[in-house]
């Protein structure tokens, strides 16, 4: 690019102004990941597809009063997991961190969830504690590890035809720099179509065939359903963030998050379904740098794509390991 901005990949942790903290059951294969603004961070929100499982999500509507917040959590455990927000609240008021209201330290504290509870366990979710353990990971600087880790521990994707012809999939996340200018995204990839790499466009993860030897099509099995049904229950959400040092407003951001939806577009087929709740947060923190918001939106996109890849390729799992942790299977 002209005046040698060139875009370069870079460790999601030198981003300032963020840091992750995860926390997870690896018996029950559910987990919390927060993202955690000790200075807090402007914030937007784009949300679509028909089942969100969501907390706090309308103060970041850019005609509501323009206050930061403190930290993202996303977690497994379906509308359950919005309990592991609670912990975050109290581990950052126990930190000082949060809106000094004369009264008390409030942290505001957004959320979204990822159905998870046909594998593993349908009965234990993502709790008080479990957030709490989370957030205080990331005050004590813990890693961005992409895979079957945190939210993404019970993350699987490919589920048209049931839990017995999907695959595993997880959290990823991807950061580069151009510039002065820093874009990550992290992505939590629960999704109910077939995934592909922007890049070459090879199907990488998805529904699989009966004998699991190959793929199917999960569009063209869509495409099968010639009256309304009630197939998928449910049980799909892709969540995911974009962190920037971008000096950008809570409308601007809104539009970071509605660009960046389309790396789902791009890299999910199909996607934005009711059987989904996609949800994508835009968040500005750390030392602010000028930046344009279209091209910030742009390579936005093209950040969460790469993010989508790594989430599959992180979380690849032998057939037999995965499969011995789906449930409602029919025994052959």
């Amino acid at each position: 690019m002209e005046n040698g901005n060139t875009v370069r990949e870079i460790p999601f942790s030198s981003i300032e102004g963020v840091r992750i903290g995860n926390a997870q059951d690896d018996v029950a294969k559910t987990g919390v990941t927060v993202l955690c603004f000790p200075a807090g961070a402007k914030a937007g929100v784009d949300i679509s597809g028909g089942g969100p499982a969501s907390r706090e999500t309308p103060v970041l509507d850019p005609t509501k009063e323009n206050i930061g917040i403190h930290a993202i959590v996303l977690s497994g455990g379906s509308a359950y997991g919005l309990a592991a927000a609670d912990g975050v609240m109290q581990c950052l008021e126990e930190h000082d961190i949060g809106f000094d209201t004369g009264f008390a330290r409030v942290p505001l504290v957004v959320q979204s969830c990822i159905f998870d509870l046909s594998y593993g366990s349908a009965k234990v979710r993502p709790d008080k504690k479990m957030g709490y353990d989370a957030c205080l990971d990331a005050l004590n600087k813990g890693k961005a590890i992409s895979g079957s880790v945190g939210a993404g521990t019970g993350a699987t994707v490919g589920k048209l035809c049931g839990m017995g012809q999907s695959m595993k999939s997880g959290i990823g996340y991807h950061a580069v720099q151009i510039g002065e200018l820093k874009v990550g995204a992290v992505v939590v990839l629960n999704a109910l179509g077939d995934v592909y790499s922007v890049e070459t466009g090879q199907k990488i993860a998805g529904l699989m065939n009966r004998e699991r030897t190959s793929f199917q099509d999960s569009v063209a099995e869509l495409y099968r359903i010639s009256k309304p049904a009630d197939l998928f229950n449910r049980t799909n959400t892709t969540v995911g963030a974009i962190v920037t040092n971008g000096n950008f407003d809570k409308a601007e951001l809104t539009t970071i998050a509605g660009q960046t939806r389309n790396a789902f577009a791009r890299a999910i087929k199909p996607v934005g379904t009711l059987a989904d709740g996609d949800t994508i947060y835009a968040s500005s923190c750390g030392k602010p740098v000028q930046a344009d918001v279209n091209m910030a939106g742009t390579l936005a996109a093209e950040v969460m794509a790469k993010a989508i890849e790594k989430a599959i390729i992180a979380s690849r799992m032998d057939d037999k390991k995965y499969l011995s942790h789906c449930l409602g299977l029919v025994s052959k």
